[in-house]
């Protein structure tokens, strides 16, 4: 314990803020220079990312969103979605604009209550507002197992061993462009960008002693690129995907897309020394996502001992690279819903992903934003999608059916990374893959939808959850353009009457619809 508590006080630069299952998250606008480059951002609690949020295994999490945002050239409504987190009985608590709730209002706040029920693992959390989180509205969520079944495997998980990665641009995020060219990585919000003249940035550490085992919580906070991580001279075992234990596979090198997390064993049995870590963006075209010089894509791992320096580590020659279908849950008690054949689902729903002149879509139809979230449309009596906004964008579901999407990818934008609010689901065929697998596929809530333009990968969850539960791309740019469909899951039984959906949600439109056309429209009205 005193060992951890050395590891935490040395990596308080990266995560200055920890709350315990209640608290407050204040959004305010504050300069920053994560990098070196100083520019204006929406920041929590002041600090980016955001304060780490854990919890346990069963527990209440209570968080008060306080909106002060100022800055009419950034966005001024915000929301928070509890990424990976299912929201039973609380569809009103997944803070999906346009869908469960409207934006929380400058001058105003919302707090926001759930169980996490029998959910542990990695997680994270960030604004659902348009493309909000890619000026810092972002951070991560630990949901710890008090009787982690595969706690044998390592000797330290606690906050010293989260690492995010994330994009950072010196351009607010509604200029961002569309394919989105990233500055600068940074890696638990520390980075460089190429051309700074001056004293470098300090780069993250993540602090090991030599002989022990590291749980790394690997958390991709990205607006848009995917990251090729690795650790130098050292393996990585994977041992849980997104809330799911996995049978231990081990690797040197991670693919990990916007949203995904993966928690990894690292053994520091190297010698004391300091050692790369690398997070190398996958943006053709793009001279960051080119190079490692000057510890640009990077942060290190120091060993307790070892000089206060930079390390010299070369990257591995020998590149043992994570494959999505070799990952395999970790207990039979995850089986796969529906019938052990490709048309085994009781509805399989075909998707091909486009992009037309300025909007993405799921078979031609872009998700547009409503004034009414869907959630209170529900509420107001209407279950049929025709009777439902945006049109063409929502489907209807029964309940505790298995369904199957089937999702072909298109020539531009890849890989997309697919996220289901509301469910975990089952990869019964990767994207890279022709194979099905119907016995032990990967379980969890963002995939990849492949790099080739063809590439299909399917998926399957069961409707145990009422309420709208959106699926999109979480290349933010992308959401934001039409990316997205809304499942509608048994809407007749969704409970709307439940004593734990407050009054201040339903205050949160009339109050939005109240704000001026500078308030609803910051960011792109100038």
């Amino acid at each position: 314990m005193y060992f951890a508590s050395l590891l935490l006080w040395a990596t308080t630069a990266a995560f200055a803020e920890v709350i315990c299952r209640s608290g407050t998250l204040t959004l305010e606008t504050k300069n920053i220079a994560p990098d070196g480059f100083v520019r204006p951002a929406s920041l929590i609690n002041g600090i980016h990312p955001g304060p780490v949020i854990t919890a346990n295994k069963g527990d209440n999490i209570r968080v008060n969103v306080v909106n002060e945002l100022t800055d009419e050239n950034q966005i001024l409504g915000t929301s928070i979605h509890w990424h990976g987190l299912f929201q039973r009985g609380t569809n009103f608590m997944d803070g999906a604009i346009d869908v469960t709730q409207c934006p929380i209002s400058p001058n105003n706040s919302f707090e926001y209550s759930f169980d996490t029920a029998d959910q542990a693992g990695t997680f994270w959390y960030h604004s659902h507002f348009d493309v909000q989180y890619c000026d810092g509205v972002r951070g991560a969520l630990i949901v710890y197992d008090p009787h982690d079944p595969l706690r044998h495997m390592y000797d330290f998980d606690d906050e010293s061993t989260i690492i995010t990665l994330s994009d950072w641009y010196h351009v607010l995020a509604p200029d961002i462009s569309s394919p989105a060219m990233e500055d600068a990585t940074l890696i638990n919000g520390r980075g460089r960008y190429i051309g700074h003249k001056g004293k470098p940035v300090d780069l993250a550490i993540i602090n090991v002693k030599q002989g022990k085992r590291y749980r790394l919580r690997i958390v991709s906070l990205s607006c848009s690129p995917d990251f090729t991580f690795s650790i130098d001279q050292h393996n990585l075992t994977i041992i849980e995907v997104e809330g799911t234990e996995t049978i231990p596979e081990t690797v040197n090198t991670i693919r990990i897309l916007a949203g995904q997390r993966y928690s990894a064993v690292l053994n520091a049995n190297q010698r004391v020394d300091n050692y790369w870590i690398r997070a190398l963006p996958n943006r053709a075209g793009n001279g960051i996502s080119e190079t490692f010089d000057g510890g640009v894509n990077s942060a290190f791992l120091r060993y307790k001992g070892a000089r206060k320096k930079e390390p010299t580590t070369k990257q591995q020659y020998q590149q043992i690279l994570l494959l999505e279908t070799n990952l395999h849950p970790a207990y039979p008690t995850l089986t796969v819903p529906g019938e052990p054949n490709p048309d085994g689902a009781d509805l399989t729903l075909p998707f091909i992903i486009k992009l037309g002149e300025i909007k993405w879509s799921f078979n031609d139809t872009p998700f547009v934003s409503t004034s009414v979230p869907i959630l209170l449309q529900i509420l107001s009596g209407a279950t049929d999608p025709a009777e439902l906004l945006p049109e063409g964008t929502i489907y209807r579901v029964k309940r505790n059916q298995t369904i199957q999407l089937n999702i072909q990818t298109g020539n531009q934008g890849n890989p997309h990374p697919l996220h289901l609010h509301g469910h975990q689901f089952w990869v019964v065929k990767s994207a890279d893959s022709a194979e099905y697998n119907f016995d032990d596929p990967v379980v969890r809530d963002t995939v990849s939808a492949g790099d080739n333009e063809g590439d299909v990968v399917s998926i399957r969850f069961t409707t145990d959850n009422p309420g709208p539960w959106i699926f999109h791309c979480h290349i933010d740019l992308h959401l934001r353009d039409g990316l997205a469909i809304v499942f509608t899951e048994a809407p007749e039984d969704t409970d709307f009457t439940k004593p734990n959906r407050p009054d201040a949600w339903k205050d949160l439109c009339p109050i939005w619809d109240a704000q001026p056309d500078s308030v609803k429209n910051a960011g792109y009205n100038r």
